[in-house]
């Protein structure tokens, strides 16, 4: 039985981590105000993932949400340097463009700004209300436990944003397979380390005995593997992964991790307890999981972030990388067909589209986690491996599998321009108004035309509608792309490279725009 209010609404989002609340701004920005319901009584400090990895940097950037994150103006830049894949070195310099973006800011951060940014677009965010039933019909309803009782919501879509745990999941019947891995204990804590020991060039950690080992990637030995993480404005973060390690219920302690760092690399590290304000890091986790829902999807119920996958031996920038931008994959599709006019199958898109990134994930996790485990048949392999990794094209496609810049959406083009289907390139425009970067267009998270051809002739042979898509004109620029359709989410639609896109051309966009937005030319057959 319930009691107290029963309210119909069009979005009730499960959860008020990073994934759930950046489907709510992404939703807002569409006119959509979600109402965003978290079990507990305020937001979590507990420490958890350190930053955020790969293309969701510039996705935050093309939301306006980079600078306060990061606090500074300038766009995010790629890591051209040196960076790591099962801790062996990737060397990004042989690259043309390196997609590996780094943006170090602990989660809690990440929470905030997006918790900020979320109340001022105007959603509404219930702590301490937790989801304890569900069920289905032309709506889903929603029994909610509160600190004043329990009540009823009746709303038209449900999200699932709540974790690997997900009430969602479960109560909607969600089968979540995967494997258990049970041999792996990681061993983590901010601690202080002598002072002498740190190389200011470049940040590394001379450990005397064993030599430097580089700030935030991964080193490993025949015994295990070994991180330093010097996060800006907080003690290091020291970690261990070791294999086969007996079951304990004791206490994490800075003791047990000095023993695991003297097994891993065969040196002794003195450790002492960490400066400033907490909260600190002090665990031990046995074991991981990687599963994907059987379904991200039932009828009316959604799945987002861990809720619809987890998996291990990344890390939690790369799980953000995931779960933020199934948010903004969802948010514009969602709010489209609560509008109306959403064409055919589009809310199915999410689940064809985000299941095939997760899967690209997992690979990246399981090939991760095969080159970090012991063995001397595994030292082999990563020697051959090694050898690899001085072949730019090797480093091109690793790069792109970590940072998730080599996932590309099928938009329904057999012989597609190979832009079509991935993230828009960074671009500088010359608009009627002045110089603006590309990513700036996008921050209303709308559908976009960018029309580059000679007097903007495109917008004008299409007399398209503005309602519901903006066109932006800029000058021809002298190499790279002449006209885009990009997505809310700021990935491509269609492209042309043609100063004056062919007869054929235009029937692909007319496609795309009928395919994605439902919007169809003036001056075109139906």
């Amino acid at each position: 039985m319930t009691n107290g209010e029963h309210v119909i609404t069009d979005v009730v989002i499960v959860g008020a981590g990073p994934n759930g609340l950046m489907l709510a701004c992404e939703l807002s920005l569409a006119g959509v105000r979600p109402i965003v319901l978290e079990r507990l009584p305020e937001p979590s400090r507990e420490p958890k993932a350190n930053g955020l990895l790969g293309q969701v940097v510039r996705m935050l950037d093309h939301r306006g949400l980079h600078e306060r994150l990061s606090g500074d103006k300038e766009p995010p830049q790629p890591n051209s340097g040196y960076f790591m894949f099962g801790a062996l070195g990737l060397d990004l310099s042989l690259l043309e463009d390196s997609p590996v973006y780094a943006l170090p800011v602990p989660q809690r951060r990440i929470v905030q700004v997006l918790r900020e940014r979320a109340i001022e677009l105007g959603v509404e965010i219930r702590q301490g209300h937790d989801v304890v039933g569900l069920s289905q019909d032309d709506e889903v309803s929603i029994d909610v436990a509160s600190p004043s009782g329990t009540y009823r919501l009746r709303t038209r879509y449900l999200i699932g944003a709540d974790g690997a745990h997900s009430s969602t999941r479960k109560l909607s019947g969600i089968g979540f397979p995967g494997v258990t891995y049970d041999r792996m204990t990681v061993r983590s804590a901010h601690a202080t380390v002598p002072a002498d020991w740190l190389d200011p060039a470049t940040g590394a950690l001379d450990i005397p005995g064993h030599g430097p080992v580089l700030p935030f990637l991964p080193h490993r030995t025949e015994h295990g593997g070994f991180s330093y993480a010097p996060m800006p404005g907080h003690p290091p973060l020291l970690s261990t992964t070791e294999w086969d390690q007996p079951e304990t219920e004791d206490s994490m302690t800075l003791e047990e991790l000095r023993a695991s760092i003297r097994r891993v690399l065969g040196v002794e590290v003195p450790l002492g307890p960490p400066d400033g304000e907490g909260p600190h890091v002090l665990r031990r986790l046995s074991g991981g999981n990687t599963r994907i829902a059987e379904r991200f999807r039932d009828g009316r119920v959604f799945l987002i972030g861990d809720a619809a996958h987890v998996y291990s031996a990344t890390g939690g920038g790369p799980g953000l990388n995931l779960g933020l931008q199934d948010a903004v994959n969802l948010g514009w599709k969602l709010a489209a067909t609560l509008r109306g006019g959403a064409p055919s199958g589009l809310l199915d898109s999410y689940e064809t589209e985000r299941r095939s990134a997760a899967h690209r994930m997992v690979l990246n996790a399981q090939a991760q986690s095969a080159l970090i485990a012991p063995g001397d048949d595994v030292t082999g392999l990563r020697a051959v491996f090694a050898e690899l990794l001085g072949d730019a094209a090797t480093v091109q496609r690793l790069a792109g599998l970590v940072a998730g810049a080599d996932v590309r959406y099928d938009m329904g083009e057999p012989e597609a321009h190979p832009l079509v289907g991935r993230f828009v390139p960074d671009l500088e425009l010359h608009t009627p108004t002045g110089p603006v970067r590309l990513a700036e267009l996008t921050r209303a998270a709308r559908p976009l035309l960018l029309d580059l051809t000679e007097g903007a002739a495109l917008a004008e042979t299409l007399a398209l509608p503005q309602d519901g898509l903006e066109i932006v004109t800029a000058l021809p620029q002298t190499s790279g792309p002449t006209a885009l359709l990009i997505r809310p989410d700021s990935y491509v639609a269609w492209a042309s490279i043609s100063p004056q896109p062919s007869p054929k051309e235009l029937e692909g966009l007319q496609a795309a725009l009928q395919r994605w937005f439902g919007v169809h030319s003036r001056n075109m057959p139906r």
